[in-house]
């Protein structure tokens, strides 16, 4: 068993824990009068459904960490199935259409976002897919076009609920595989384009002509001009922000959260902490998220494997993604899309497959450390008196890595 354990990131294991205890701590802080005023539920409604969400994020963890990662590339047509049949069953009676969009299932008691799983199998995919075609990636037509073209299928799918912010996140994730991946230069400035054009007829049909999307974009970046109506919620949070100063009102102190921020237990819930635990609190939680994202690039640049590098690179940059967009919201930075904070806010499914990733993540680490380990060769001694090891030859270590192939691999991918 200490051989076992000895071999994981301690790293990965505690930040993520203590990140998802803190948040537990700052969710009954934030929902306590809102659960009881907005709902009529108990003042611990929000945090006993986090604790049992908590319990399965521990379970889908426990059981990641102990899958070895590269399982995970055999069973990529059934991951992918399972993503498309769940995206597609949010418009059946299963569907349970929330804040204006269909991005919930519901199944019996409990309440499920497909997006979020959608985001780990798209990563698995694209890591997988691109992995086989280190080869191929100087071809458009035959490295490219076929993840690309399944990556726009998952992402037709959820802005379709609609789920725009969702489908931002899954977007920039794929962008940074796509570019970690050593696709030709040439190949990534088409993609550039491609995407450019894309995002611009979503905004001119999309944005322009959805008088509440337009009220997004003008309460994040002209919050004064309609501080009542598109610009409320935003003031607020810069309210709880400014009253916290250096170290906070003191834990469940907060004013804002009486009522005034937009759901914060959830999107705002950065804002409840700089109020009541100031800019050091604040600190802690963008520290603690750094470290993970940090640590994950690592193991993506000490791992050997071109699959697992960018199954690395991918989580990484699923939660330094979602972190920047949520920050960006409650700073004002960014529209508000409703994406929760990694770890903090509440939500099930977010920290279910968060929790699930950080397994992924792990089972990474210990292997690229396995690998790294000096091999021990037995002695034995010939009938004719001499020594010799069970050390493969040159040869044999050459045939067994395919020859030279696994470097090529490994310097295709950039960091």
């Amino acid at each position: 068993m200490k051989k076992l354990w000895k071999n994981f990131d301690f790293t990965l294991i505690f930040t993520p824990l203590i990140l998802t205890a803190f948040g537990v701590v700052m969710i009954y802080s934030a929902s306590m009068v809102y659960a009881v005023a907005k709902w009529g539920y108990s003042p611990d409604h929000y945090l006993n459904k986090q604790l049992i969400w908590c319990g399965l994020g521990l379970i889908a963890f426990i059981v990641t960490i102990s899958i070895p990662y590269q399982k995970y590339q055999k069973w990529m047509p059934l991951i992918l199935f399972g993503v498309a049949i769940l995206l597609a069953l949010v418009w059946s009676p299963l569907g349970d259409y929330v804040n204006g969009a269909y991005s919930w299932l519901v199944l019996g008691p409990i309440r499920v976002q497909p997006a979020e799983l959608a985001k780990v199998g798209l990563i698995m995919y694209l890591a997988s897919a691109l992995a086989k075609k280190q080869d191929r990636l100087s071809s458009f037509r035959r490295g490219v076009i076929p993840p690309l073209f399944i990556t726009f299928l998952i992402l037709g799918l959820i802005i379709w609920q609609p789920d725009v912010g969702t489908a931002s996140i899954i977007a920039l994730i794929a962008a940074t595989i796509f570019l970690s991946a050593g696709i030709h230069p040439k190949i990534i400035s088409m993609l550039a384009v491609l995407g450019g054009a894309l995002i611009t007829i979503f905004i001119l049909t999309s944005v322009v002509t959805d008088s509440e999307r337009v009220a997004r974009f003008t309460g994040a970046y002209e919050p004064f001009s309609d501080p009542a109506d598109d610009g409320y919620h935003l003031i607020q949070s810069y309210i709880a922000i400014g009253t916290g100063g250096i170290s906070g009102d003191g834990l469940g102190q907060g004013v804002q959260k009486l009522g005034y921020l937009l759901e914060p237990h959830t999107d705002f819930i950065m804002a409840v902490i700089a109020e009541e635990l100031g800019l050091l609190g604040v600190l802690i939680g963008i520290g603690l998220l750094t470290v993970i994202v940090l640590r994950g690039l690592f193991i993506a640049r000490q791992c050997k494997d071109a699959f697992g590098s960018l199954l690395a690179i991918g989580i990484s940059s699923m939660v330094g993604i979602q972190t920047i967009i949520n920050l960006g919201a409650v700073s004002g930075l960014l529209p508000i899309t409703g994406v929760p904070l990694p770890f903090i806010s509440y939500g099930g499914s977010s920290l279910v497959v968060l929790l699930a990733s950080m397994g992924i993540l792990n089972n990474i680490a210990r292997q690229v450390r396995l690998e790294d380990q000096p091999k021990v060769y037995n002695k034995n001694v010939t009938d004719d008196g001499r020594s010799s090891t069970n050390a493969p030859t040159i040869q044999q270590q050459r045939k067994a890595r395919g020859g030279r192939q696994w470097v090529n691999e490994r310097r295709s991918i950039r960091y």
